[in-house]
């Protein structure tokens, strides 16, 4: 986009001058009403948006997707432009009383950078919907939020964020006609049909925030009282600004379960699957063990939906499928370029799962990701799938399953007291420290102020291999991963219990059904 240029146009009248037009073909009265925007074509083809409020990118670049052409921005007085739009005059009608135009802006037609969101661009907006979005962007990004959900209310919306896992809510809309703006905006922004809300629909968009472009994906559903909408945040910066170099002890791996972990990433050929539910750092995690085990001799290949963090020295391939380019396409494609590592970003069916499988027994590493509560869950997954279980446990070198613990806050915590709930799941545990955040402004009031990962290994050994190609009962897998040494999720959250890192009520909500 090209600099705002100001100027003071003289007042015309538009009862004698037929210069303008209003346009209804690419800018409905509904859309003008939306949006305080009216566009209108002068006689020598130019289009010109009028509205009441600064130059808006974003809508520009709507408005000339619509025409595919440029479109300068005028400004008007609001209560000239709400004489218009209130007057009910059909698109044939000449543009008139809109006398009292205050400056003037040229844009330029095509590609444009993200936009830039700041503080200042915060504070600077000229709508006052454009700074509340702008505005609750910004502070989600601040407060390192991985979602930000718009939810209808009868009475209007309200949103929150999710941070280190779990919703805090942080302003209210009143009225149905603010939260219906609010979503509307994000469609502009996501290129999404705006007077489409009986249908699902998914977009993305990015920002650029403190010289870094930042991506957002948004998706939207019409719900009883309007449409709702989840904007996920896809900070690539934030695993390096929270952790510096990302490692797996960065991440809360313990000494033992980091060397266990590294020592499946650097095996020469089979798979290494890491599991558990949405939003439990699986993908973290496999970032941090290729990152520790990145050899210049090895040439790593990723396909990814989304690709998060910048890997280096890999070839990353994002998937798109729209364009027909899914987990199971690309990953052939990738076997091509004889790679020597791969990263799957997730396996979510047969196909994938099985030239996966065959990649790992043909001599490359496989690294990918599972939806599944533990790491005996994936084992029936896969074999749910109808791959053959020979084939399953001779390709795959070990599965980790892991959660995400929130841990007390450093600047609130306080000593806690021993409850019943407290002795029955610690038992006889000694050096016990237990601890509990009382909420500050550091933590939002939570008592909590990041997260760590919890895991369970399961290393495949003659023994298990032999039961799972038996198919054998899962506590007869359970009884044989414990003899090897295996401690289950639940044990290793109640440790951290124990070290006063957590409380007793995050160890439950995470790992009670583990």
């Amino acid at each position: 986009m090209s600099a705002t240029a100001h100027a003071q146009p003289a007042a015309t009248d538009a009862a004698t001058d037929p210069a303008w037009q209003a346009d209804a073909e690419h800018w409905n009265p509904a859309e003008a009403q939306r949006w305080r925007a009216l566009l209108v074509r002068e006689t020598d083809g130019a289009w010109l948006l009028l509205a009441d409020h600064g130059v808006d990118d974003l809508l520009l670049q709507l408005v000339e997707s619509r025409v595919r052409a440029a479109v300068r921005w005028q400004t008007v007085a609001a209560t000239e432009l709400d004489r218009w739009l209130d007057s009910g005059d059909g698109p044939e009608s000449r543009f008139r009383a809109l006398d009292l135009v205050r400056d003037t802006a040229s844009v330029e037609a095509g590609p444009a950078l993200a936009p830039e969101l700041s503080a200042a661009n915060v504070a600077q907006a000229g709508s006052p919907l454009v700074r509340l979005l702008d505005a609750t962007l910004f502070d989600a990004l601040q407060a390192g939020a991985s979602d930000i959900h718009i939810e209808c209310r009868p009475a209007g919306a309200e949103i929150r964020y999710r941070i280190d896992g779990v919703l805090q809510p942080v302003h209210t809309l009143d009225g149905p006609r603010q939260a219906e703006q609010l979503v509307s905006r994000l469609k502009v922004m996501s290129e999404l049909d705006i007077g489409e809300r009986r249908l699902p629909q998914d977009g993305r968009f990015k920002l650029r925030v403190q010289g870094r472009e930042v991506d957002f994906r948004l998706s939207v559903i019409p719900s009883v009282f309007g449409e709702d909408a989840v904007v996920r945040v896809l900070d690539r910066a934030q695993l390096e600004r929270l952790h510096g170099t990302l490692t797996l002890q960065a991440l809360g791996f313990t000494p033992a379960m980091r060397l266990a972990v590294l020592n499946l990433a650097r095996a020469p050929h089979g798979m290494l699957l890491v599991a558990g539910p949405t939003g439990s750092g699986k993908t973290t995690t496999l970032y941090a063990a290729l990152t520790e085990t990145q050899r210049p001799g090895d040439k790593t290949v990723s396909i990814e939906d989304p690709v998060e963090y910048l890997l280096p020295g890999a070839m990353q391939i994002p998937v798109n499928e729209r364009k027909g380019l899914g987990f199971a396409r690309g990953l052939r494609a990738l076997l091509r370029h004889d790679p020597d590592r791969i990263m799957v970003g997730e396996i979510r069916d047969a196909e994938t799962a099985e030239i996966a499988l065959q990649a790992a027994l043909t001599g490359h590493v496989v690294y990918s990701t599972v939806h599944a509560n533990s790491a005996f869950d994936v084992i029936g997954r896969l074999t749910h799938m109808a791959l053959d279980p020979y084939t399953v446990v001779s390709a795959l070198n070990g599965v980790l399953a892991q959660r995400l613990l929130r841990v007390i806050c450093s600047t609130c915590a306080m000593p806690d007291e021993w409850t019943p709930g407290l002795r029955s799941a610690l038992g006889s545990r000694s050096d016990v420290h237990l601890r509990r955040g009382m909420g500050c402004p550091d933590c939002r009031g939570s008592g909590f102020r990041g997260r760590r990962a919890v895991a369970e290994l399961m290393l495949l050994d003659d023994g298990l291999r032999g039961l799972i190609v038996a198919r054998a009962a899962p506590a007869e897998l359970k009884e044989a991963a414990r003899r090897q040494g295996m401690r289950a999720l639940r044990e290793v959250a109640l440790d951290l219990v124990a070290q006063g890192l957590t409380t007793l009520e995050e160890a439950d909500r995470v790992t009670l059904d583990a």
